[in-house]
């Protein structure tokens, strides 16, 4: 028996491949694109992404171009992406470069619980947590 939580990320319509292509640079991985003209589907923006699917090693991220005419609530419910291991040179890259366009919100450094956790929002708005445990300062 298989068990899995995979999140799916709904990005402004026309900004999804942008952004999965942005996190294949960082996180490496297998990535594919469909967009709405694969499928057939009529009245969609024909280059607009109906699904894509990033699969790596540790994760799975999968998103799409948000219908249009969809209300948009970017910002609304807060939602973090969390990252928990002990890969300690994979996981500070990744937040190096999760943080090279985007903004920290809090520095990856030891806490008092002995782990080394920082938080970093991308450029596309999305907060990642970083946790690695028995890392090194």
């Amino acid at each position: 028996m298989s068990l899995s939580l995979v999140p799916y990320l709904n990005f402004p319509p026309g900004v999804t491949r942008e952004a999965m292509t942005y996190y294949q640079g960082i996180f490496g991985g297998e990535l594919t694109i469909n967009t709405f003209s694969e499928f057939g589907m009529e009245g969609m923006p024909a280059d607009g992404t109906m699904h894509s699917q990033l699969v790596t090693g540790q994760f799975t991220l999968m998103a799409s171009d948000a219908m249009p005419g969809a209300d948009a609530t970017w910002g609304g419910t807060r939602v973090y992406l969390s990252f928990m291991g002990d890969e300690v040179e994979v996981m500070q890259g990744w937040f190096a470069a999760l943080a090279a366009d985007g903004r920290v919100g809090m520095p990856l450094e030891k806490q008092v619980w002995g782990d080394l956790y920082g938080l970093v929002m991308d450029r596309f708005g999305l907060e990642w947590m970083v946790n690695i445990s028995g890392g090194q300062d």
